[in-house]
Parts: structure tokens; sequence; C-alpha cells
């Protein structure tokens, strides 16, 4: 296996340019090559948050508060209508100062994408602008706009990147490091902005390696080839030294989603029959050696109000599965999900059910997955990625409009507490009423949260200041370097 993970890695870096004035580059390895041209549109968007080369409107702070980026300032003028103040003095990547009109080139262009940015399910906006102010109007009022506007989805890029049908974000960004090239799935090449708005960069740039394998990826950084790994596997974490390693609980739910439109979990008693029979302890303790926590709920550890959630309703009463066969799908990308799906297919097996497994690689599974092609699936789903509120991802995985619907659900009950939550205003009311609306989620069984994930960050012991990010938005920052 060692072998065959060198193999992988061989020449892994064999691009890189050499070190100006004594500075290195820093080689990062990451997980799940582009999906989509690294189309800030897709979630795509989230590499070049974290290789800081495109920014947002406004960040979040540790809280979830939306704190000044692109925008300096902004203010709520009524119900609906929201005034942003642009930052003065920033230039895009290849030489165009940010005004008012690329923010509004680059916010429609995502409103009106096809699907929308997820951040936006069941938002419409109406953008304008005029020298350094944007004023965003939504349809109904939203108090979560500027944490929305803070979604790596709706970064502000140049004209350039909107030249075609795709968005190229290559020297289009703000940030503190320049996309220069990308190499389909395999590499991308990012050099310093000496420019960057928000002081110079501390390395000369980042090289950049797509390794699906998490063996190789852990390879690696074993071997000195890689600076920073992203996403060690559970089972490779031993091997490395303990100060290579970080680990950090994730708002990320390991979920087994259940088909509520068609096939053997369209009836309640057997989505019940699934949700008694799966066993979570089993699956923290082996397949990831105890480096995760057995869920209560959809939401976990890494939102501490998570645990003011109420007490759960009468559960449906659980029916016989009699040989009923079930076809869950999940895939490669990260290395502990086929193990779930062995293990689970083992308890379901046990339960009654007779179980086949289909796994492949996200890219080549995730539209059947959101088609409804299988009966059930296993995701691990990260439920603050957006905004930083736990609400669009509620909506967006169980709205009956929503883009990320796997399991198909169309509740009345559910939709109206997801419209309830968000709708109500930040702070301890809207988090009660997310509470609900995860409890009436959990109400229907479309979705079984099993487990917590904590992401393992791998780093070389010379690399200083890279991010430890639960919401992974930021990997490199303009302070990561190697001493």
């Amino acid at each position: 296996m060692v072998v065959a993970a060198s193999l992988l890695l061989t020449g892994c870096f064999a691009t890189a340019s050499a070190p100006a004035d004594g500075e290195q580059r820093l080689r990062v390895v990451m997980m799940q090559p582009p999906r989509s041209g690294l189309s800030p549109l897709s979630d795509d968007a989230f590499k070049l948050s974290r290789w800081s080369t495109a920014e947002t409107l406004v960040t979040l702070d540790a809280n979830g508060e939306p704190q000044p980026a692109l925008a300096e300032k902004w203010r709520w003028s009524d119900a609906r209508t929201w005034t942003f103040v642009i930052r003065s003095g920033v230039r895009f990547h290849d030489g165009t100062p940010l005004t008012a009109k690329d923010v509004v080139r680059s916010l429609r262009r995502a409103a009106t994408a096809a699907p929308k940015p997820r951040i936006l399910d069941g938002v419409d906006l109406a953008i304008t602008g005029k020298g350094h102010t944007v004023t965003v109007t939504t349809a109904t009022t939203d108090p979560l706009l500027p944490q929305r506007l803070s979604s790596p989805q709706l970064s502000v890029l140049a004209a350039r990147a909107y030249k075609s049908k795709t968005v190229d974000p290559i020297g289009a960004g703000t940030g503190a490091f320049i996309l220069k090239r990308v190499d389909g799935t395999s590499s991308a090449t990012l050099d310093r902005n000496d420019d960057y708005w928000g002081g110079r960069p501390k390395a000369p740039g980042i090289d950049v390696r797509f390794v699906p394998d998490g063996t190789a990826r852990a390879a690696a950084l074993r071997s000195g080839e890689a600076d920073i790994v992203e996403a060690v596997p559970v089972s490779q974490a031993s091997l490395l030294e303990k100060d290579q390693i970080t680990e950090v609980p994730m708002p990320r739910t390991n979920t087994l989603y259940l088909n509520t439109g068609r096939g053997v979990f369209r009836d309640p008693a057997m989505r019940a029959a699934a949700r008694e029979a799966v066993d979570a302890g089993p699956l923290v303790n082996g397949v990831y050696e105890g480096r995760a926590d057995v869920a209560e709920g959809l939401l976990g550890p890494a939102i501490p109000w998570a645990k003011q959630r109420p007490e759960r309703g009468r559960p449906t009463p659980a029916g016989d599965p009699e040989g009923r066969r079930v076809t869950i799908g999940t895939f490669t990308d990260r290395a502990e999900l086929p193990e779930v799906a062995a293990a689970l297919q083992q308890q379901l097996d046990k339960a009654g059910f007779r179980v086949k497994l289909e796994i492949r690689e996200y890219a080549n599974i995730e539209s059947d997955a959101l088609a409804g092609k299988f009966d059930a699936f296993i995701l691990s789903r990260a439920t603050v990625l957006d905004s930083g509120d736990p609400a669009a991802y509620l909506y967006s995985d169980f709205a009956g409009d929503g883009s990320f619907n796997i399991s198909q659900l169309a509740d009345r009950t559910v939709d109206k507490a997801l419209e309830k939550a968000s709708s109500t205003p930040t702070g301890a009311a809207r988090r009660q009423a997310i509470l609900e609306a995860e409890a009436a989620v959990l109400g229907t069984d479309a979705a079984i949260p099993m487990l917590h994930e904590r992401v393992i960050q791998g780093d070389a012991a010379n690399v200083v200041n890279s991010a430890k990010d639960p919401r992974e938005r930021l990997l490199v920052t303009v302070d990561t370097h190697v001493g």
C-alpha cells in the first residue's frame, strides 16, 4: 500500500518553481479535484476560498457573526433592503479596480444561475450599485443576508471571469494569491499577490495537487513531499507524528439519507426500521477509531447551542423489512465512507433488509443521488458550510424545493418549520426555530444522523500559521508560510 501511494505522488510537485530569496512555496495536497472547472458557483468555490484567491463581501468570525471583507460596512435600511459600502483601494488580479459594478455583476450571475448556489435556495435578490455602494433587496425579510454573502459561492470576481457561459476564476480574484493555472483535475498553481489590500503574503506561492486517495495524501506528508495535507484519513493518522496532525471538531455530520419519494423507504414504517437498525457506536469506535462523536441529531458538538434541542416526539413504529431489497450509494473520496457503508450493510441485513452497495467517486455518483436513483445514500455533509447558520443546510437538504434534497422529502410540516427558521431574526429565537426544524426533519426519518466528524489536517513541522477552519473555508492565508 505504501509503495502504491508513493507511485501516486511521484512527481507530485515536479513543476513547482524554485524558492524566491530563500522563501519556499507551499506544497498543498487536497482531497477532491475540481468538479466544475473551479467555478465559484459550484462547491469548487471553497477551494478558491481555502487558497485565499477569491473573496466575498463579508467573512464570518468564530461565532458565525459577519465581519468586513470586500465590504467595509453595511446597514439594514428597511425590512428587505441592505446597503453595503465597498472597500476602496482593492484591485483584481488583472489590475482592474473593484467597484460596485463588479459586485453587482458577480451577485447577479449567482442569483440567476441554474442551479443557484445553495446559499440562495428560496432567496430572491435584486442587486443594484453605483460607485462604491451596493444595495441588495430581498423579496421577503432576510435577517441572514450578510451571512449569506459570506459564502464562497458568492465570491466577487473581475469582469474577465464572466466572458463565457462558464465562470473562469483564473487571474480574476482579489485575494492574497493569484490563480495562474489549473491543470484539469490534477493540479493548480498560485502566485503571491504583492499588491494585496490585506498586506503582502508571507509565502511566494502555492502549488496544489489533487489526490483523492487518502493513503497517498498521508504518504506525501510522511515523505516530505507536501507541506499541508487536507483531510488525512483516520486510518492514516496514527502513522504520522503527533505534531504533524491537528484534530478539529467539524460541523459535519455523517448521515444516512433515505429516499422518501420511491422504493422501500417511501413507507414510514420501513424508514423507522432502518433508524432502529443503525447503531453508530461501532462506526465511531471501529471505522473512525474514536475520532468522531455519536450523533444525537443533525447538528453536532461544533454547534454548542444544538444541545438545547427539544426532546423528540413519539417515533413512528418500525415495520418488518421481510427481506426487502435496498441499494445504498456512497463515494470513495472520503476514505471512511465505504467502510461505513459495509458496516451499515451488516446492520441492516441483520434487521431483515437485503442491502446492495454502490460505491463510486463523488463526481460520478452525485447526479444519480440527487435524482433519487438510490434507496439510501451515505453522505458526509457540512451543516454550516455556507452561512455559518444551519438553516441554509436544512433548507437545501430537506425542503421540498431544496437543491440538495437527496431524500426527495416533500413534507408540509417540515417546509413550514424550515420557512420559519429561515425568516426568524438572528439570536436565540432563530436558534430555537432551527432546532424545531431539525426536530421536524428527524420526525420523518428521512435522514438518520450517525456521527459527527472531526477533520484531521496534516502540516509539516516547519509550516507556520496554516488555518484550522471547522467551516472548511480557510487553509492558506496571508500569514501562512514555511518557516
